[in-house]
């Protein structure tokens, strides 16, 4: 199994930037792609963006494209996700998530099977 450990979420103005963490752990070769969902309350947990571990390829949701960037870290099977130009219908809680593709967008919640614990941002107007 691979775990997922997540950090950075935080409370923020509107126009602020914030930076989450997701460390995977564990049965990490299982793994060659990890993305972040969010979810907000009552809602279904939507993709935000998606990286290919290795090539650095990403692939994002149209509503966050421009201000949130995902990149890889020198730690191996780390990404972080850079939110920029914040805007309160941000608030939610993130996951990471951990999969293994042959390749393209994998940004559904059904892709995956390994999750982390979460970590909430708020965005306050």
């Amino acid at each position: 199994q691979v775990q997922l450990a997540e950090s950075g979420g935080d409370s923020v103005q509107a126009g602020g930037s914030l930076r989450l963490s997701c460390a995977a752990s564990g049965h990490t070769y299982q793994t060659n792609s990890m993305a972040w969902f969010r979810q907000f309350p009552g809602k279904e947990r939507e993709g935000v963006a998606q990286i290919y571990l290795g090539s650095g390829s990403t692939k994002y949701a149209d509503s966050v494209k421009g201000r949130f960037t995902l990149s890889q870290d020198n730690a191996e099977n780390t990404v972080s996700l850079q939110m920029n130009s914040l805007k309160p219908e941000d608030t939610a809680m993130y996951y990471c998530a951990a999969g293994w593709f042959l390749g393209g967008r994998h940004l559904a919640r059904s892709d995956y099977n390994a999750w982390g614990q979460g970590t909430q941002v708020t965005v306050s107007s």
